[in-house]
């Protein structure tokens, strides 16, 4: 079987403010020392394991990450007849077996200091419980709250990963490893000056705007770089391959689909990917990035882009012996398929 998948993204994106930094600007980096835009690996993995894609080929096998299940389970438990302080009490023990409550006046609250990342094994075992409790009127014994799995089918938990600082046992290493994208050509994160207009007023005493605002954006050609390691997402999954393989279909299809929802309202930025290099094999992984420490200046941006992400990858497989066969997939130029892309991609899962 081959170990790595790896993928080489190109998606074009009109104007747009996808990922926004604190002051509400589009996220950018330095590269070559040049700005781009940029698109963080977290906005993305949140895109697409939010993703209807997700949600239809996963069903069932999605994790939640919340810091409020102690919240959840205050409430499950008052609304089965507990006492309010019993509950909070019992409440805040259960969700401190999945990270630390926060404390505020040296108090233990409902809510945990760190997102955690759920399993639906951990969830259906916190429902157990909570009903158990509900029916006997007692709380929960030292073996019940032995509630974290190592062991679960959460296909997002298996690509992405979780970190449990107080119970490192249970972490999951990531199978899946998400670049920044970033664009492969200079940009300017550019002001837009709007107005809104009150629909009430007639000019009679006042022809001005009712608001004024400002927001930011840019356009682009992004580069996203992603590494699946198959054979870690299938050891996570519990050697379940056909999870492993609805999970690697679910991603490619994400991937190249699924835009990230920041300011969609007003840019309608959503956007296919426009070319993918496909590669598959057992060699150590390299991104292509370094195709693009140059800015991209000619005519056409795309066609030179994709010839210089080719070119690179030839140089480097030269170097380094590596002869595997690439899957290409250019929507521009109509070549490929989305179907073909995922066969690729799952090809090889055993």
């Amino acid at each position: 079987m081959d170990k790595f998948i790896q993928l080489h993204i190109l998606t074009n994106y009109g104007p747009s403010n996808l990922n926004r930094d604190d002051l509400g600007r589009p996220k950018t980096v330095v590269i070559g020392r040049d700005q781009r835009l940029r698109v963080s690996s977290q906005c993305l993995k949140r895109a697409w394991r939010t993703s209807e894609v997700f949600e239809i080929v996963l069903a069932g096998h999605i994790g939640t990450r919340t810091k409020g299940m102690g919240k959840k389970i205050y409430a499950d438990l008052v609304s089965g007849g507990i006492k309010e302080k019993e509950a909070k009490e019992v409440a805040i023990k259960i969700a401190g077996v999945f990270g630390k409550n926060k404390v505020v006046e040296k108090k233990e609250q409902l809510e945990i200091e760190q997102l955690v990342h759920f399993s639906i094994e951990e969830i259906v075992a916190i429902e157990v419980l909570v009903k158990n409790m509900i029916n006997r009127k007692s709380g929960p014994s030292e073996e019940e709250l032995k509630l974290l799995r190592k062991n679960h089918d959460a296909a997002d938990i298996a690509m992405f990963g979780r970190m449990l600082a107080n119970n490192p046992a249970f972490n999951a290493e990531a199978a899946v490893q998400v670049a920044h994208a970033f664009t492969v050509h200079k940009a300017t994160v550019e002001d837009d000056w709007f107005t809104a207009v009150d629909d009430l007023n007639k000019h009679e005493e006042d022809a001005g705007a009712a608001h004024l605002g400002e927001a930011e954006f840019g356009a682009g050609l992004f580069y996203l770089y992603v590494c699946i390691d198959r054979t870690l997402l299938k050891e996570n999954l519990g050697n379940n391959e056909e999870l492993a393989k609805n999970a690697i279909s679910a991603l490619v299809e994400s991937v190249v689909t699924v835009s990230p929802s920041g300011k969609q309202n007003s840019f309608a930025s959503r956007a296919y990917a426009s070319y993918v290099l496909a590669e598959k094999g057992d060699k150590q992984p390299r991104s292509l990035a370094g195709a693009f420490l140059k800015p991209v200046n000619g005519d056409d941006i795309f066609d030179d882009a994709v010839n210089i992400l080719v070119n690179t990858r030839k140089a480097f497989n030269s170097v380094y012996g590596d002869k595997s066969e690439p899957k290409i997939l250019n929507a521009v130029k109509g070549e490929g398929t989305l179907e073909d892309l995922k066969n690729y991609c799952v090809g090889g899962v055993r």
